[in-house]
């Protein structure tokens, strides 16, 4: 069973291609200041020509739904659905924060991705490993730092561009309760996205393209407007 897994929520994209024997067996990441729309579709050809695959093997596909970037949930999810339409195969939704919490493996401490979601907000949720499962605590919400610290009274691994842009308030707030995640592990991953599809696949959980549509938490600043 072979998986090809988006993740656009944020402007460090990347596109994994992994089964379910061999778990990844490739993963780029387009983390630079370009339109996703402009790098997706190229980056899918160069990986599934790097790893001596065509569309046609692939048996489902997984994408990162959200909470993240409005226009970059749209690509990701667009892409996907043309893909299942093209190839007749599922599509395995996956929300971006729990894919991103299970790039810090079996910490022992809390986890917390937090994206910046802009308007003195982050996106974010808590997370904690349990036997082996990354198990959410806290679900996904649109909230201002200082409210999220606020939640949090133990050492915790913080990570995302929310961590990074408010990283002043989190080391005030927290002091040495506050764990930085490495550069590597700051951004999400395709490759977590696709390990969740798999699961998924196997416990039968797939979506109908048509229905699908993007986790954004709150509205579009283009809703906001047209609702005023």
């Amino acid at each position: 069973m072979k998986i090809l897994a988006l993740e656009t929520a944020t402007l460090a994209g990347s596109i994994a291609v992994a089964d379910d024997i061999d778990g990844i067996i490739a993963e780029v990441r387009i983390d630079i200041k370009v339109a996703h729309s402009e790098r997706v579709m190229p980056s899918v050809d160069w990986l599934l020509g790097s790893a001596h695959m065509e569309i046609k093997e692939i048996d489902a596909f997984a994408v990162s739904i959200g909470p993240g970037s409005f226009t970059g949930l749209r690509i990701g999810l667009s892409t996907v659905k043309g893909f299942a339409y093209a190839a007749g195969k599922p599509v395995i939704p996956v929300r971006t924060l729990d894919a991103f919490a299970r790039t810090i493996p079996f910490s022992r401490h809390l986890i917390c991705p937090m994206l910046d979601a802009r308007k003195n907000e982050v996106y974010a949720a808590l997370y904690r490993w349990d036997n082996g499962v990354c198990v959410k605590v806290m679900s996904e919400m649109a909230i201002k730092p200082a409210e999220l610290l606020e939640e949090i009274h133990e050492p915790v691994v913080v990570t995302g561009d929310g961590a990074e842009t408010y990283k002043e308030i989190i080391r005030d707030t927290l002091k040495d309760k506050a764990l930085f995640a490495p550069p590597s592990r700051m951004s999400p991953s395709a490759s977590t996205v696709a390990e969740i599809g798999i699961e998924k696949m196997r416990e039968g959980s797939i979506h109908d393209p048509v229905s699908l549509s993007p986790f954004y938490i709150r509205k579009s600043e283009a809703e906001v407007r047209w609702k005023g």
